[in-house]
């Protein structure tokens, strides 16, 4: 009987070790946070799909930098399921689903409408779990945990502009008070300058400038009121290229937001080396989400430029005979219209493949696959028309020393590597028009040798001359 109450009461107490270890990691994994870093979502603009694959990235890096708070997307109902999936069950995100805000400021002139679902950002007020949330826009690239923004006040924003703070990356203390008022200056048409969430909250808290620096209190404690926060919490990529590096000289160097033109943002693959701060970007991708979901389109697209490549060289003999066919009709409008031909499909190969390749793929596997392009395309030409290749692919050479002098790693400022892209465009000017000047020769000579000479194995009718004889 007592060894019996012995095996019973090691039993006993290895299930109950067991139960207060399950309790532990279900309370670890399950750690209900008060802050949250959020942003939103929205569908209807002909980028979403760009800023969806943005938003992960932002969210999976700060999951990457441990961040000690909920990682949240506010996203509207039609954002798709299977988007909203993946942020919940691969990224661990918490998603909010809500309606469009319809924006009263749609009618102004100079209203721009890719701002207009921007107003769903006002939700974040709703987010009431949360003691502070901390609201970011996807194209935030952060360098270091940014958690002691939960310590600013009610709200807390960065002036990038001297006059105007950015309403990419903001603090703000959730209230359903806040968020009604809000609501009711939208429906009485509050001003608003851009018509976007930018110009509103600017003009909803308009004393921002006069607020006191945040500075993190070292106990730990939060701050009551507003306050301006450091620009190293919004470093304008701008800055960074004008000297290449970066010269912040107030607060930690946490985050990069990019503004400005939408189609220079740092997930496309043409923005490195255009833009430098582009590849930081990808880094963060490459460490985080990866590329599997473009890399299958990416093989398709270099098996299918091979082939051509391929094709247009065994079937030169066919296609030149196609394109050369003698006509009963003006020489002149002949030669015209096929040298006309002969320069768009050209121009076609260094543009059509540009559109063609995912927009968010790597710099390297982009530019690479869009020379593959250029290349293959241009053959096509070559063979048709029985073009010179060397000066067909000078404007693909050019490309591609242009992309070289622009990455060069070592230049001292961004107005010396300005200046050293102009003096090579300068250089490689004439090259570019010798080439054109080339073509056109080729193309000349090959119609008139087509149109005055007869084919082999033509049948060839007397002339007069030979009549005489």
């Amino acid at each position: 009987m007592g060894g019996k109450r012995v095996v019973g009461l090691v039993t006993g107490l290895w299930v109950l070790s067991l139960a207060l270890v399950c309790v532990v990691c279900a309370g670890a994994e399950g750690k209900v946070h008060r802050n949250a870093y959020a942003t939103m979502m929205y569908m209807g603009t002909p980028r979403d799909y760009e800023f969806y694959i943005a938003t992960r990235v932002m969210l999976k890096s700060l999951g990457e930098l441990q961040v000690d708070a909920d990682r949240v997307v506010i996203a509207s109902m039609d954002v798709p399921l299977h988007w909203v999936q993946a942020l919940e069950q691969e990224d661990g995100v918490k998603v909010v689903r809500v309606e469009n805000i319809r924006n009263p400021y749609r009618s102004q002139s100079d209203f721009d409408w890719r701002f207009k679902l921007t107003l769903n950002k006002l939700y974040a007020w709703k987010l009431v779990n949360y003691e502070r949330v901390v609201m970011l826009d996807a194209d935030n690239l952060f360098l270091q945990k940014t958690d002691e923004l939960f310590q600013c006040g009610q709200f807390c924003a960065v002036f990038i502009n001297p006059c105007i703070f950015h309403t990419g990356l903001f603090v703000l203390q959730p209230s359903m008070e806040v968020f009604n008022d809000m609501m009711h200056e939208l429906e009485i048409g509050r001003s608003n300058p851009d018509g976007a969430d930018q110009g509103f909250l600017g003009s909803y808290f308009p004393d921002l400038l006069d607020r006191p620096m945040f500075h993190p209190p070292s106990n730990g404690t939060k701050l009551d009121g507003a306050y301006r926060l450091p620009l190293g919490y919004q470093m304008d990529a701008s800055y960074y290229y004008l000297k290449l590096r970066w010269s912040v000289p107030c607060g930690p160097n946490s985050v990069i937001t990019f503004p400005g033109a939408p189609w220079l943002k740092p997930w496309y693959w043409w923005s490195w080396p255009v833009l430098p701060l582009g590849i930081q970007w990808h880094k963060q991708r490459l460490q985080t989400l990866g590329y599997s979901a473009e890399m299958p389109i990416v093989l398709i697209q270099a098996i299918f430029y091979l082939g051509i490549m391929a094709v247009a060289r065994l079937a030169r003999p066919n296609l030149s005979k196609l394109c050369y066919r003698r006509e009963e009709k003006s020489i002149f409008f002949i030669q015209t219209g096929f040298k006309l031909i002969a320069i768009w499909s050209i121009l076609a190969a260094y543009v059509v493949p540009f559109f063609l390749i995912p927009y968010t793929v790597h710099p390297l596997i982009g530019w690479s696959l869009y020379l593959l392009g250029s290349f293959s395309l241009s053959c096509i030409a070559v063979n048709v028309f029985l073009l010179p290749l060397l000066p067909v692919l000078v404007p693909g050479l050019g490309f591609l020393g242009t992309l070289l002098v622009m990455a060069y790693p070592y230049y001292p400022d961004g107005v010396v590597r300005a200046l050293s892209v102009f003096a090579y465009a300068f250089c490689c000017a004439p090259l570019l028009w010798v080439s054109i000047v080339k073509i056109m020769s080729s193309l000349h000579v090959s119609l008139e040798r087509e149109a005055f000479l007869p084919r082999l194995g033509e049948n060839v009718s007397p002339s007069v001359v030979n009549k005489l004889y």
